[in-house]
């Protein structure tokens, strides 16, 4: 038995020392595959030509209920919507950036967790999108936006993996051993 426990562990801590290289890369892969281009598209429609000028959909998209109410005339931006379109385009575009280089990951992440859950709020009170709940056999936003969160919070907690300009910088800062 005590031979069994022995193996056991061994190939645990094996298991282990491997995932801290695995785990946080392929964490970046899946995002890459998944929400770069969801994220990249996103921000591409919410500009006319420049990041500067915010399109009709962006109006539309970000603050529904007002953009309906001048029949979508991006003139009638007031200042503070025309900043959170520019602040949420750039979120679109950078964020994802960094996460896929890993440069700053965790902060990136951790703005990009800050940002589903921003989209989460709009889509249910300004789009009338349905949350849904977990645990209820049905795939909905929350469990969408709860898996997206999930593997967010890998790069959080472990940051962007070896595979990474994170990585190098620190092995760059890193003091010589002596």
């Amino acid at each position: 038995m005590h031979a069994l426990v022995s193996s056991y562990t061994s190939l645990t801590g094996r298991a282990d020392r491997l995932s801290a290289f695995l785990v946080p890369t392929l964490a970046r892969l899946v995002f890459a595959a998944v929400l770069l281009v969801y994220y990249w598209n996103s921000a591409g429609l919410k500009t006319d030509g420049s990041i500067f000028s915010p399109s009709a959909g962006a109006f539309g998209q970000i603050f529904p209920h007002a953009a309906e109410a001048v029949l979508y005339d991006v003139s009638q931006l007031n200042i503070f919507q025309r900043l959170v379109i520019f602040a949420g385009t750039v979120a679109e575009y950078v964020l994802p950036a960094l996460i896929l280089v890993g440069l700053l990951t965790r902060l990136a992440a951790l703005g990009t967790i800050g940002f589903i859950w921003v989209q989460t709020i709009v889509d249910v009170t300004g789009h009338g999108v349905k949350l849904g709940s977990l645990f209820d056999n049905a795939i909905g936003l929350v469990d969408q936006r709860v898996m997206w969160t999930f593997l967010l919070l890998v790069l959080v907690f472990k940051g962007a993996g070896p595979l990474s300009l994170d990585a190098l910088a620190r092995r760059a800062t890193a003091p010589a051993a002596a």
